[in-house]
């Protein structure tokens, strides 16, 4: 069984892939171990941080560390040869040192993370990860009717438990006989301050101002 030992900088978890701001790279590269793990090769990964014995205990690793810093890090060996250092492999990389066969291209690229982010941060209710992910998306070359196509995805999904509660509070508020009080009409839109505003003409920006009384 092909054995790849994955050497990591000091990071705040044993994928760094974690916390309000994970590096793509890192996602990415983490989704490719998982992958050779289904590929039945075996994978091991060390972090600086938690684990600094594994990193004494190996003589390439420890003399990588003396020699460079962490700008050797990551390393990664393959059967106990050093494939490479300071950098992390692409997927097809890992899979020519393991024997497996080559992968297909991933889908998830950067532009496609970030028009997960928009509709997450529609469906939080975040407004500051909103402006985040619209600035990131639009750098990265995103279209505005792509980003809105994520946005009315997220917010189709979003709608559906609220869609089901004011059903069933119909159904609750139903008079059950002649003459009982006529109940009160529940809607799903609005025509108030709190209706969501316009979409912009001119403006490159989405306004992100809301009525007085929200």
């Amino acid at each position: 069984m092909t054995t790849i030992r994955v050497y990591d900088p000091a990071m705040c978890c044993s994928t760094g892939i974690c916390g309000p701001s994970v590096d793509p790279h890192l996602a990415h590269f983490a989704a490719d171990l998982d992958w050779l793990a289904t590929q039945g090769v075996s994978v091991e990964r060390f972090n600086l941080a938690q684990q600094p014995a594994a990193f004494a205990e190996d003589q390439v690793v420890r003399s990588a560390l003396e020699t460079k810093g962490e700008a050797g890090l990551p390393l990664v060996k393959v059967n106990g040869e050093v494939k490479s250092s300071g950098v992390y492999p692409s997927r097809a990389e890992l899979a020519a040192w393991a024997g497996v066969g080559a992968p297909a291209p991933s889908l998830f690229t950067e532009a496609v993370a970030e028009l997960v982010a928009i509709a997450a941060a529609i469906a939080g209710n975040c407004e500051a990860c909103f402006k985040f992910h619209y600035d990131k998306a639009r750098r990265l070359g995103v279209s505005r009717e792509d980003m809105r196509r994520a946005v009315t995805t997220a917010q189709n999904v979003k709608e559906v438990p609220t869609k089901a509660m004011l059903e069933l509070a119909e159904r609750y508020l139903k008079p059950d006989m002649v003459g009982a009080p006529i109940p009160i009409t529940l809607k799903t839109t609005s025509s108030s301050c709190c209706a969501p505003a316009a979409s912009p003409q001119n403006d490159e920006r989405p306004s992100t101002k809301s009525g007085s009384c929200c």
